[in-house]
């Protein structure tokens, strides 16, 4: 029974009894010393972190972008397939246009004058076995002869001396919701400047023009060594502005990596390849062929960034959080006296005090 009595009474106690918090001036000067520095922490968490770094003060949007590319350059050859030939932007940009995005062919294997016909495959040990030359025997197959010979590929890099090519980039961004537009060819950029600019971290910084060698350098990687095989690389153009400062403080700023990051331990199809055919006729009507497996580089422009404006919204609620914020210091405090220093229990008794009802309380003040 009087377990039972003792549940009931910690239960009634729960339910009726209130608490209300009592002040109490604890003069001391480690217990002083450490709400100050407890405050401070939390106002230089809310001034320096909230205020300063993530600009709590501000109202931000995310940038909308579109981009163009004109690649720019001339390469010769002199191969036993091709003989001297002049390649230009209409020969190794495939396809002429892409969306954020652009391709240069840097190394090639050449099948020309494919037929539809019968002829020996390239080592592969299915149906019947022809000879494929004077030493060794094939199977036959039907497709375009004579078939693909990619067990080799060209080095050094077939176009390598691409890395002297040029692209312009052009890339216009909006914030809509600050109706704030710009683009990276910047208001102070002549014509004449435009002509002769090439990227450079130092010394052009603004320049939209690219040497392709050197976009790729920029990167750690080595251009005639990507060139053999191919590989995929990011442009990527940042617009992180502050709309509080002038319009002329919104600057793009470039950087470059390379986006496939070809694994050496574990080179399984390493490197960027597709077939590209271009078909012809003869005076008989019969359709040919010239077969080009293409290795090359793809380039990614990849825009990103945020702008930010003075709100009065975000700027009253965090400082609303962080008035309350400062609350934390006292609740802190209270846990650090009452729990950890040596006079806890002395603290304990003046901040803590049991009042009884008044109405059950007898005449001269105590319990009847």
């Amino acid at each position: 029974m009087s377990g039972g009595g003792g549940c009931c009474g910690e239960l009634y106690s729960c339910v009726f009894d209130y608490s209300t918090p009592r002040i109490a001036l604890i003069k001391s000067r480690k217990v002083g010393l450490l709400n100050r520095v407890i405050q401070l922490v939390i106002l230089a968490y809310v001034i320096g972190w909230v205020f300063v770094w993530e600009k709590g003060y501000q109202e931000f949007d995310t940038v909308i972008s579109s981009v163009t590319s004109k690649v720019k350059g001339v390469a010769a050859t002199n191969t036993s397939e091709l003989g001297f030939r002049v390649w230009d932007v209409a020969d190794y940009i495939i396809p002429p246009q892409e969306e954020n995005a652009f391709f240069v062919m840097t190394n090639l294997i050449l099948t020309p004058n494919q037929t539809q016909r019968q002829c020996p495959e390239v080592r592969v040990q299915t149906g019947r076995c022809v000879a494929y030359n004077e030493t060794v025997k094939t199977c036959e197959v039907d497709a375009w002869c004579p078939v693909e010979n990619d067990l080799t590929v060209p080095k050094p890099a077939f176009l390598g001396s691409a890395e002297n090519f040029t692209v312009l980039i052009k890339n216009n961004i909006w914030y809509p919701k600050f109706n704030f537009s710009k683009r990276n060819i910047l208001p102070n950029i002549s014509t004449e400047y435009l002509k002769s600019c090439i990227y450079d971290r130092v010394n052009n910084p603004f320049c939209p023009i690219f040497r392709l060698g050197s976009l790729v350098e920029e990167a750690g990687e080595s251009f005639q060594d990507m060139a053999l095989l191919g590989g995929v690389m990011g442009i990527q153009i940042s617009w992180n502005c502050d709309l509080d400062k002038k319009y002329t403080h919104c600057v793009p700023k470039y950087s470059f990596r390379r986006l496939d990051n070809r694994a050496f331990d574990h080179n399984v199809s390493p490197g960027y390849n597709f077939r590209f055919a271009k078909f012809f006729k003869d005076s008989s009507n019969v359709e040919s062929r010239t077969l080009m497996k293409i290795y090359g580089i793809r380039f990614d422009v990849l825009v990103f960034g945020t702008a930010g404006k003075f709100d009065i919204i975000p700027t009253m609620i965090n400082i609303g959080s962080g008035v309350a914020l400062l609350g934390v210091a006292t609740v802190l405090c209270d846990i650090i006296i009452f729990h950890f220093f040596k006079k806890r229990y002395y603290y304990r008794e003046k901040k803590f005090k049991h009042v009884e009802d008044y109405e059950e309380l007898g005449d001269n003040g105590t319990i009847p």
